[in-house]
């Protein structure tokens, strides 16, 4: 059954006004492990998740997304500690294409990722949990399907999601300075945790 997977980041003694710098940073990572260089939408969330945004921007695909840096400039000009600032991106990759009556076959496709920057006081002081920045990465299918056998060509597939996500998420890591991370799904395991049981690693 599949989950949503995310990534939480925390930096030490984060100052609010840095919060930008580290999104850029984590935004403009994509670029170089198969996702755009441009932003395609932001959100910002006033006080928790219940209430409406007070700010919201669509740039679009491509060439009309918004570079990071502007993107998050834009958004931040809203700065406050109880406000989360949302971005979404396009981050490609291989996914099984289903068609009625046919048989799934695999295609490279692109995903909204949404990368989101927490204020220290938004939502009860979320941050602890979910990280000073999350991303959230959407179905984690791609990488771990636990539903079906996989034949050699789609191992082979789902082994290169694997590795862009690896490369991915190190980048982020070292380019925005994060000194601790947690790749999670919902059901609260850590993704390594659930390949290593699903490839019968153990612990």
């Amino acid at each position: 059954m599949s989950d949503a997977l995310y990534l939480s980041l925390w930096y030490p003694n984060l100052r609010l006004a840095s919060l930008g710098e580290k999104l850029t940073a984590v935004l403009g990572a994509f670029a170089f492990h198969g996702g755009e260089p441009r932003v395609y939408a932001a959100t910002v969330w006033p006080v928790s998740w219940s209430e409406a945004p007070v700010f919201q921007r669509v740039y679009g695909r491509g060439e009309r997304g918004a570079e990071p840096k502007q993107a998050v400039e834009e958004a931040l000009e809203l700065l406050h500690d109880d406000y989360a600032y949302e971005f979404q991106i396009t981050w490609t990759l291989w996914e099984q294409e289903r068609a009625a009556g046919l048989d799934a076959r695999w295609v490279r496709q692109p995903r909204l990722v949404r990368v989101t920057g927490f204020g220290p006081l938004f939502d009860e002081g979320a941050y602890e949990q979910d990280g000073h920045i999350r991303v959230e990465f959407g179905t984690d299918a791609a990488f771990l399907d636990e539903e079906q056998t996989l034949d050699a060509r789609s191992a082979r597939l789902v082994e290169e999601n694997v590795r862009q996500l690896v490369e991915l998420t190190t980048a982020i890591e070292k380019g925005s300075g994060a000194t601790a991370r947690l790749l999670w799904s919902e059901m609260g395991e850590s993704l390594a945790q659930r390949l290593a049981a699903w490839l019968g690693m153990g612990n």
